[in-house]
C-alpha cells in the first residue's frame, strides 16, 4: 500500500506549532515577515504563506497585513499537534493492517500451490499399477544422498524396493544393497500406495 504523503506546508505548519508550543515563538508576539519563515524552514515563500493560512484557519496564529504573523494561542497548537498525532497512529495501523492481510494472501497462495501438489501425487498413485515402477528424480541436495541403499534402510524406512537406478545415463537394474545413490540419479522403486510420498518424503523432508 503507498503512504500518504504530508503536503510540505503542512509539516511546516507542524514545525511552527511545535515551536509555538515549547514557547519558542511566545504567545502575544510577531513574526515580522513570511521570508523570515521561509528562510528559518527552507522553504520557498508560497509554502510558508500556505502553513500560516493554516494556522490562521485555527486560530493558532493571525496574519496582519503590514505587521506579521501575531501568535494567538499556545493551546490550541497543542491541539493541532495532538490531532495530527492521532491520525498518523490511524493510518499507520491501517498500513499494518494491509500488510497483514497481504501476508495472509500470500499464505493462502503456497497452501493453495501445496494442496495442488498433494492432489497431483494423490491422483498418480491412484491410478498407478502396483507392478509399474514409481519414478523420482533426485536433483536437489539432501543428507540421504551418496550413500548406499543398504545403509540408508531404504526398505525398512519407507516400504519401497529400488529395482533400478539411472546414473549418467546408465541404467542400472537389480541394484544391490551397496549401490550407492548419487545426487541427480533418477530412482525406479515398486511399493504400495504410499510409497511415493514416503520415498520423496525420505530424501527430502
Amino acid at each position: 500500500m503507498p503512504k500518504i504523503r504530508e503536503p510540505r506546508y503542512r509539516k511546516i505548519a507542524f514545525l511552527i506549532a511545535e515551536k509555538i508550543v515549547n514557547n519558542e515563538y511566545r504567545v502575544g508576539t510577531k513574526l515580522h515577515a513570511r521570508s523570515t519563515l521561509s528562510t528559518t524552514f527552507g522553504v520557498s515563500a508560497e509554502t510558508a504563506r500556505k502553513a500560516i493560512n493554516v494556522l490562521s484557519d485555527l486560530d493558532i496564529v493571525r496574519a496582519v497585513h503590514g505587521s506579521g504573523v501575531e501568535i494567538l494561542s499556545r493551546e490550541k497548537a497543542k491541539s493541532f499537534l495532538n490531532q495530527a498525532a492521532e491520525t498518523t497512529n490511524i493510518q499507520n495501523i491501517h498500513v499494518q493492517i494491509n500488510d497483514l492481510i497481504d501476508e495472509q494472501k500470500s499464505a493462502l497462495d503456497n497452501l493453495s500451490g501445496a494442496l495442488s501438489i498433494l492432489f497431483e501425487q494423490t491422483q498418480r498413485v491412484q491410478q498407478h499399477n502396483p507392478l509399474t515402477p514409481y519414478e523420482l528424480v533426485l536433483d536437489q541436495a539432501s543428507p540421504k544422498l551418496n550413500q548406499s541403499i543398504g545403509g540408508l534402510n531404504l526398505w525398512q524406512n519407507t516400504g519401497a524396493t529400488v529395482i533400478g537406478i539411472l546414473h549418467n545415463e546408465d541404467l542400472i537394474v537389480s541394484p544391490g544393497p551397496y549401490a550407492v545413490i548419487e545426487s541427480g540419479d533418477t530412482l525406479y522403486f515398486v511399493g504400495n500406495d504410499t510409497s511415493y510420498q514416503a520415498v520423496q518424503h525420505f530424501f527430502y523432508q
